[in-house]
């Protein structure tokens, strides 16, 4: 079988780790974890960092630093991983899902501001496959209704828009090093947040409400309970295997980015015959190869084309089943829009498998995928 995801080792974790047990204690915020802090903040222009143990942690680190309560709203995509709306439900905030673009698969910013009550907080773009969204038109709407926006960038490690990197647009930002991401500590993610107001808040926060960080840099003469928090740190163990793969980043992306582009190529034909919709890419964006889709037209059987592949030793995946009409989604929060482009895209989609060394199995993977599509056709 070949596997959808391989997480892909660089070769100097280990000695890392090595370095990391000798030189104790293992807890957060040591040596490893400030280099990381050193790598993504100059990674996103100078955006102040701080690792978590996972980007659901830190998508629940920014409600708690914006103070989201019972009753407050976040406007949000659907179409995402239930994190992004774990993080607004935990705090009693309502999740308000609006549809995405048929192209990018990204949140809509057109029907943004028709979701706006005065019950909103936050806005919540999710970059999906490491594709922006419209940011200059999020944060336009934003400014105007003075709301926060935060950014989703689970998916968005080295990808950018307009040339600034993606997680240092908005007001706060979630990264994920999981090990299905680019850049993988196995668990992992990343908080980012660009006002020093907000920084300060969500350092204490981190530190499970403590001035732990201010007191170790002899800043507070007491070590003590000052706000409202949770241990949100990861080891240093997670932050020297994660240390390895930052300081290779750009190598692994650009093998990435080859495979994706031979998939884009091999699929260009079934593309113009209408069998599917190949990725979209805006020209004032700039991917990260995180994964390659096909949105499959609805002549065909998607779950049969899986199926057919999986029996072909192919292990190609679907995605997410849509929050606003999940079990628990549908309670929690509410659709403001008509949801035809998330429901499509979550009917018909198909991810490849795409990780450094796959490419010797590319052409295997893309005939048996186009097989696989051409016995499908609904009857």
């Amino acid at each position: 079988m070949i596997p959808f995801n391989k997480s892909h080792v660089v070769g100097t974790e280990s000695g890392n780790i090595a370095r990391a047990i000798a030189s104790a204690p293992l807890n957060g915020d040591g040596p490893f974890t400030k280099s990381c802090h050193d790598k993504l903040g100059a990674m996103l222009d100078g955006t102040h960092a701080m690792l978590t143990h996972s980007a659901t942690a830190a998508l629940e680190l920014a409600a708690l630093v914006a103070r989201l309560g019972p009753g407050d709203e976040v406007i949000m995509p659907s179409f995402t991983f239930v994190s992004t709306a774990n993080a607004v439900v935990l705090r009693g905030a309502v999740p308000v899902f609006i549809d995405i673009r048929p192209d990018t698969l990204n949140i809509d910013a057109s029907l943004v501001e028709a979701a706006i009550t005065p019950r909103t907080r936050m806005i919540m773009p999710v970059h999906y496959a490491g594709v922006a969204c419209e940011m200059d038109r999020i944060m336009e709407v934003a400014r105007r209704h003075r709301l926060l926006v935060v950014e989703d960038a689970a998916q968005g490690v080295l990808a950018s828009y307009h040339g600034r990197p993606l997680g240092s647009i908005g007001d706060m930002s979630a990264m994920s090093f999981h090990a299905t991401k680019n850049i993988s500590c196995g668990e992992g993610g990343a908080f980012f947040v660009r006002d020093p107001e907000l920084a300060a808040r969500a350092e204490i926060v981190r530190e499970k409400g403590t001035n732990r960080s201010r007191f170790l840099r002899g800043e507070a003469d007491k070590y003590t309970w000052v706000d409202v928090g949770s241990s949100f740190l990861p080891s240093e163990l997670n932050a020297a295997y994660l240390l390895a793969q930052l300081e290779a980043a750009v190598e692994i992306t650009r093998r990435r980015l080859l495979v994706w582009n031979a998939y884009h190529d091999a699929f260009a034909a079934a593309e113009s015959r209408g069998w599917v919709a190949r990725p979209h890419v805006p020209a004032d964006c700039q991917h990260n190869a995180h994964i390659y889709y096909l949105v499959l037209d609805r002549q065909f059987d998607r779950d049969k084309v899986l199926a057919t592949m999986r029996e072909s030793g192919v292990a190609a995946t679907f995605h997410y089943v849509p929050l606003h009409s999940s079990p628990f989604g549908a309670s929690a929060g509410r659709a403001q829009s008509p949801m035809a482009n998330t429901d499509f895209a979550a009917g018909q989609l198909i991810r490849l498998p795409l990780w450094p060394g796959v490419e010797q199995f590319q052409g295997q993977i893309v005939d048996v995928c186009l097989r696989a599509i051409n016995g499908a056709a609904r009857k």
